[in-house]
């Protein structure tokens, strides 16, 4: 699977991108709102296996997203099953983000997770796809606004305080 944008290509993760992802991963600023910084190579490699196995046994996962002009892993968007429940929430599609530091500010996770919710909405025909962010990460609560998502609800995951967003399909298209 490949989506392409403008600026943008997002593909299926490859075992060589565990550096990129690491790079992104290890750095303090990323993880901020996300947990523990990664503090080895190896953490990445498993994270993408386990990313790889998605794509098998859910048809779906988050996508590395390449930046056409470098050519380098910046970061990763698109939809995963939710195969563990999130706020009560379970067997639905989420949409995530996430992007090294250098890359921010720029609309790439914006036109990232629009291509995805475009591939959610009209390749895989879904009705609703939902998203969730710290209340305190205003950058990605800001993108998931933007993109028409409605906050329906907040809760707790992992001891922090998140907001719930859900986006139907008639709203989008």
């Amino acid at each position: 699977m490949k989506i392409e944008t403008e600026r943008l290509i997002l593909r299926k993760f490859e075992d060589p991108d565990y550096e990129r992802m690491f790079l992104m991963d290890s750095d303090p600023e990323v993880m901020k709102y996300l947990g523990i910084p990664v503090t080895s190579a190896d953490e990445s490699k498993k994270m993408i296996q386990m990313i790889q196995k998605q794509y098998e046994e859910n048809g779906v996962g988050r996508l590395a997203v390449i930046e056409k002009e470098s050519g380098l892993m910046i970061g990763w968007s698109g939809l995963k099953l939710l195969t563990q429940p999130v706020n009560g929430y379970i067997h639905t599609l989420d949409l995530g983000y996430r992007f090294i530091p250098a890359f921010w500010g720029k609309g790439y996770a914006m036109e990232a997770a629009k291509a995805s919710l475009d591939y959610g909405f009209k390749e895989m025909n879904a009705e609703m796809i939902y998203a969730y962010a710290d209340s305190g990460n205003a950058g990605s609560n800001y993108i998931l606004k933007k993109l028409g998502f409605e906050k329906t609800g907040a809760f707790e995951d992992s001891g922090a305080d998140c907001f719930w967003y859900e986006l139907k399909r008639e709203k989008y298209l």
